[in-house]
């Protein structure tokens, strides 16, 4: 929860212009660390510019490593479904920032929210795949995303239904070329959004890999589809780590609904080994079901 201040001093960017090219239009949204703008480069090109909220962040070189991450790490899968960052540096006041592709659209958590709470299973089915496909990109590129939840999901509307787009990778851990992980937070913290973090993910760091992005997923869609959570992990943490998900209620009886339901049924899986491997997995039979004749 940010204070008055740093809310004064967020809604004070607006108007101004950073490092003489970025003119920052308009707010755009919030988060822990940084804020994120609507931007006009002196050329007239549109952007979104995330910036720290306080010079003290940018000066501890953990939080702005972290905060870079995102440019390096999405950059690497090079996938329509990922941000581009197009820039990063420091401010006249010591801010970091960097420079993304502005996206005109709505995260999944909004679009649930307005329409009542939860969406119809042919939409979720249009953003599942959408999703698992930017997923398998940065599963083969050795990067886990560790934080996938609807808040990350950016959708806009297209001729085939609707594009969806996966943001913040600061949280994720990289395969280096000797199969180890590296991460800049600790290998041991359980890191992400508890609702939609896998089992093992709570216990304990070292044990994520790609069927934990997994999981991830499949939270998003049970939700998207039955408006709540497989658990109520604010009352019933010990229920997932100690028990299977409760099946989803697509309330379809036909070959697509049923389908779907075993497929997030299975990704839900309380042991990795379990689920699908990774999202090129879940995604093969995702596609699989949605393209069988009916």
């Amino acid at each position: 929860m940010l204070n008055d201040e740093a809310e004064r001093r967020i809604a004070q960017r607006v108007g101004t212009t950073i490092s003489g090219k970025y003119h920052l239009d308009a707010l755009l949204g919030t988060g822990g660390m940084g804020a994120v703008y609507a931007a006009t480069h002196r050329n007239g090109a549109r952007s979104a510019v995330k910036l720290l909220h306080h010079p003290e962040l940018s000066q501890n070189l953990d939080i702005r490593k972290r905060f870079q991450r995102e440019a390096y790490v999405g950059n690497q899968i090079a996938h329509s479904g990922v941000v581009r960052v197009l820039d990063d540096d420091v401010d006249a006041d010591g801010c970091a920032y960097m420079v993304m592709d502005l996206l005109v659209g709505e995260t999944l958590e909004a679009r649930r929210e307005r329409t009542g709470g939860r969406l119809p299973l042919g939409e979720v089915l249009s953003v599942a795949v959408r999703i698992l496909d930017t997923l398998a990109a940065a599963h083969e590129k050795g990067i886990i995303h560790r934080d996938i939840k609807p808040e990350n999901v950016i959708l806009r509307p297209n001729a085939n239904g609707w594009h969806a787009v996966i943001f913040d990778f600061n949280l994720s851990r990289v395969k280096n070329p000797n199969g180890k992980m590296s991460s800049l937070t600790s290998m041991h913290a359980a890191i992400g959004t508890v609702p939609y973090m896998a089992p093992e993910q709570l216990l304990d760091a070292r044990r994520v890999n790609e069927a934990s992005d997994v999981y991830s997923v499949a939270t998003i869609l049970y939700r998207s589809v039955a408006g709540a959570l497989p658990f109520d992990t604010r009352e019933s943490l010990r229920e997932k780590l100690q028990q299977e998900a409760k099946p989803l209620p697509t309330g379809r009886d036909d070959a697509i609904g049923k389908g779907f339901e075993r497929i997030v049924g299975k990704a839900l899986r309380r042991r990795p080994a379990e689920r699908f491997g990774n999202a090129q997995e879940m995604l093969d039979e995702l596609t699989a079901l949605v393209t069988a004749p009916q």
